[in-house]
């Protein structure tokens, strides 16, 4: 067999590094109608991302992290009432996860606070919920706002972003490497040089589909938050106050989040596939709802 030209091999190299990364479209599946947000399939990437090993290492940490809160008396009691609040919140959300995600009925749910400034939130994968203090203190936030966090962060785990982000994460290195191959032997130069600019225009690739999973939890959340009777327009406020504090963040292209403005224009373009929802769950029509009422940030 002849050998391969340098030239036939870089073109060889790209289309592996193509089929490679291939999977990392899967959100252009097609939609499941329904009332509310629209159900997307699950993104076959995370199949990459490590199985039953990932989500026991996910559970892990969340225990680790829980033991170490309490050992440093940041673990805030079962007695207090953020806490009883939270879970309260938790509870009448957890009903609808099943929905976006057969799995969750059989989850191990806990929801945990955690006495920090830190303006945070997450669910990892099988239901472990922590909240900051500092999210809930700095911004304020009414019961309607904490389940829209709630069910932003649920979301996630729901949708299996982490472990897609994993796999993403798996097979755009493999790219990256077959791409810079390519490059190299087409080019002739240097394949440090050449894998560096691949390595970036991976991780670009790895911010966009990060900021995607934030849009899609931001949409489910409102959805899961709104079929249990909060009401989804907090998200809208949520978002406001969030900039009134996170001045001096990275322009959203170097992100893995949306801007505030962005999250907010999304929001107020679905609010008519989960207003109804949530005025469902008050047994009215949507125009007999009354404006939704907030609390200002506390200022010092």
């Amino acid at each position: 067999m002849a050998p391969i030209s340098l030239k036939r091999y870089a073109v060889l190299a790209s289309l592996c590094a193509l089929t490679a990364l291939a999977p990392l479209s899967a959100y252009s599946q097609q939609a499941v109608l329904q009332d509310g947000i629209k159900v997307r399939p699950l993104s076959g990437t995370r199949i990459f991302a490590g199985g039953e090993n990932f989500n026991e290492k996910s559970k892990l940490q969340y225990a680790e992290l829980v033991r170490d809160a309490k050992e440093k008396n940041a673990l805030v009691p079962d007695s207090d009432p953020q806490v009883k609040r939270l879970r309260a919140i938790a509870q009448r959300i957890i009903p609808y996860a099943a929905r976006w995600n057969d799995a969750a009925s059989s989850w191990q749910w806990q929801i945990n606070l955690l006495n920090s400034d830190e303006v945070n939130a997450f669910c990892m994968p099988g239901g472990q919920i922590a909240f900051y203090s500092g999210i809930i203190s700095k911004l304020n936030l009414t019961d309607d706002e904490v389940a829209v966090v709630m069910g932003h962060e649920i979301s996630h785990a729901l949708r299996e972003h982490a472990q897609a982000q994993a796999g993403k994460g798996n097979l755009a290195a493999v790219g990256a490497k077959l791409a810079g191959a390519g490059l190299s032997a087409w080019l002739g130069v240097d394949p440090n040089l050449t894998s560096t600019a691949t390595n970036m225009a991976a991780k670009g690739v790895m911010l966009k589909f990060s900021r995607d999973d934030e849009r899609e939890a931001d949409l489910i959340g409102m959805d899961l938050a709104a079929r249990a009777g909060f009401d989804p327009r907090a998200g809208v406020v949520l978002w406001q106050k969030m900039a009134a504090v996170s001045k001096g963040a990275p322009p959203e292209f170097l992100s893995t989040h949306p801007s505030g403005s962005d999250r907010i224009s999304q929001m107020n373009e679905h609010m008519a596939q989960v207003l109804p929802l949530y005025a469902r769950s008050k047994g009215v029509s949507v125009d007999a709802l009354p404006p939704y009422r907030s609390t200002a940030i506390a200022t010092r």
